[in-house]
């Protein structure tokens, strides 16, 4: 018979379903980008998930506290994702993949720096397995260095330090700390989008469907799940299993529009799922009795 799920069997499937939600929105926002300014975007998509979470938070009649903590890790995560696009118009999507994918490396190291976590060998073989997987799958990044990569480096240690602070702070609450992100990141993008003349109001009709997925299912319930999971995990397991997002981004584009895997990339989607498992099945402890379930809130 085999062993009984781990404690961590089920925050690593979360984690894994938020990464393929997160894949799959590459492909869709790629056409509302092209009608509506980034800054603006991000900030409505952010502004509507801390309204989603909100409205849960008053529904179940959940207790608001510690706002300075999950405020001040939105901001860290509203800066990341500011620095990664501005970053993308100066190079590129090649070495933004890559570099983006560091925060596998950069997160253990700033785990290790900040918090003083121990780092064991394992971990940072499977980091430095999925750390060459997305090189491969973005096909080494051959077009060399370009003006936004800098930017692009900034947005990655700022996931990587979001990654930290999470696993750090999560329990206080993934819901409460989960919908204090995303005020932080809607008001901080939407002021920023108003303070450098971007459109914000009126939201063109054909970007609403994009606004609504990111929104709701790749923010508010994807950071909620993530919060919750890293209530479980130690970063720098997170960062491994948030390296599978650009092994689904491949997948999602190559069955939505069309675009071909290249064999450079099956084989770093392959070494990125391999050293998830490889991590999975070194951290399985077995348990003598089903933990409870616990409800995520």
């Amino acid at each position: 018979m085999p062993p009984a799920p781990g404690p961590r069997a089920i925050p690593t499937v979360l984690l894994v379903g938020v990464t393929a939600i997160w894949g799959w929105t590459f492909v869709v926002v790629k056409d509302a980008i092209g009608h509506y300014p980034i800054f603006s975007f991000l900030g409505v998509r952010f502004a509507l998930a801390a309204l989603v979470l909100w409205l849960i938070v008053a529904a179940l009649r959940l207790r608001i506290r510690r706002p300075g903590i999950g405020l001040s890790i939105g901001l860290v995560l509203a800066m990341s994702y500011l620095f990664q696009t501005m970053g993308l118009r100066g190079t590129s999507v090649a070495n933004t993949g890559l570099i983006t994918g560091l925060f596998v490396v950069f997160t253990p190291i700033l785990d290790r720096l900040i918090f003083r976590v121990a780092t064991g060998p394992v971990t940072w073989l499977a980091a430095a397995a999925a750390f060459a997987g997305t090189a491969l799958l973005t096909g080494g990044a051959p077009a060399g260095l370009h003006q936004g990569d800098l930017l692009v480096l900034l947005g990655s240690v700022g996931f990587a330090f979001h990654i930290t602070l999470l696993s750090r702070f999560a329990s206080a609450g993934p819901l409460v700390l989960a919908a204090w992100q995303m005020t932080a990141a809607g008001v901080f993008l939407t002021v920023g989008g108003v303070a450098t003349g971007a459109v914000v109001i009126p939201v063109p009709r054909s970007v609403w469907p994009a606004l609504v997925i990111t929104g709701v299912f790749a923010s508010a319930i994807a950071f909620w799940v993530q919060t919750y999971a890293q209530q479980r995990l130690p970063a720098s397991r997170t960062a491994l299993i948030l390296t599978t997002e650009p092994a689904f981004t491949v997948f999602f584009a190559f069955l939505l529009v069309g675009e071909r895997f290249r064999l450079i990339q099956v084989v770093g989607a392959t070494l990125i799922l391999g050293a998830l498992f490889f991590s999975e099945l070194r951290e399985r402890r077995p348990v003598g009795a089903a933990a409870p379930v616990e409800v995520p809130i």
